[in-house]
């Protein structure tokens, strides 16, 4: 017996991928299928429950554990790499962009902006499902200022669809799109405010068509939960002065150019002279 909230995989992809169980649903022929929501991938799919196992304990800790450890190492590298540059900055102080994120996941959501605040970004988390982000959006950027807005939560091709290039192939990629517009009807400059949207297999080419900066995904892969967060640090570290290089930034994500990509951006950290001892 499957329930909700039990981890599972898929039989038919060879366990790649561990999913909480979202919902059961039993069709008019008894058949029985599940919702599944990825672990540590943005991805809503569905399968028969014929093609799930219940994934045990020591299995899930094994797989968040290799997961975290890349994660760490993501982290560390990028940190290491800012420490140097704050190295030859003794006497300045630093001002980087802030954040406002809407996730379709809440649990992803508190993961991230943890995350954020770690590496010492101002950062403001609100959880709004991908259907509700278009009609809430200018409201939330009105009362929420920020220089980087990150719009996720979960996407996925649907199964049997076959036109990569409509957005009706998507769960959720009609949302992302109608979220930028809304965002860039109320800040039209792709440098004051800069725009990351999207999330497994969303559709890129409409999305960064309606004004995002960055977006998923190029192959129409899976992209961690954790892709927009080292985006947004390069983004938020690199000076006002600087254009972020496109290729540079993509090689700290996890999924790389497969799962996500983007245009020519300006960075958005503020330096200021001279530090306070206070």
């Amino acid at each position: 017996m499957f329930h909700v909230g039990d981890i599972v995989a898929r039989l038919s992809h060879r366990e790649d991928i561990f999913f909480h169980i979202e919902q059961i649903t039993v069709n008019v022929d008894g058949e029985r299928s599940a919702i599944l929501k990825g672990l540590n991938f943005r991805l809503l799919a569905d399968a028969p429950v014929s093609d799930l196992i219940v994934k045990r304990p020591i299995e899930v800790a094994g797989y968040e554990r290799e997961d975290n450890k890349m994660i760490y190492q993501k982290l560390h590298k990028l940190t290491r790499q800012r420490k140097v540059g704050q190295d030859d900055q003794k006497d300045s102080f630093e001002i980087p962009g802030r954040v406002l994120q809407l996730d379709g996941d809440q649990d992803y959501l508190n993961q991230c902006i943890k995350t954020y605040r770690q590496m010492g970004i101002e950062a403001k988390g609100i959880c709004k499902s991908e259907m509700e982000q278009p009609k809430v959006i200018r409201k939330i950027l009105q009362e929420n200022p920020a220089d980087i807005l990150v719009l996720t939560g979960h996407d996925g091709f649907i199964s049997g669809k076959k036109d990569f290039h409509s957005n009706d192939s998507y769960r959720s990629s009609r949302y992302f799109v109608e979220s930028v517009s809304e965002a860039r009807r109320f800040q039209h400059n792709l440098d004051a405010l800069v725009i990351f949207a999207g999330a497994c297999q969303s559709n890129y080419e409409a999305i960064l068509s309606a004004g995002a900066n960055f977006a998923s995904s190029p192959k129409r892969m899976l992209i961690h939960a954790f892709d927009p967060v080292f985006i947004v640090e390069r983004i938020a570290f690199t000076p006002t002065d600087q254009i972020v290089s496109v290729k540079d930034i993509l090689t700290h994500t996890i999924t790389g150019t497969d799962g996500v990509g983007g245009v020519e951006t300006r960075g958005q950290l503020r330096r200021g002279y001279p530090r306070s001892p206070y």
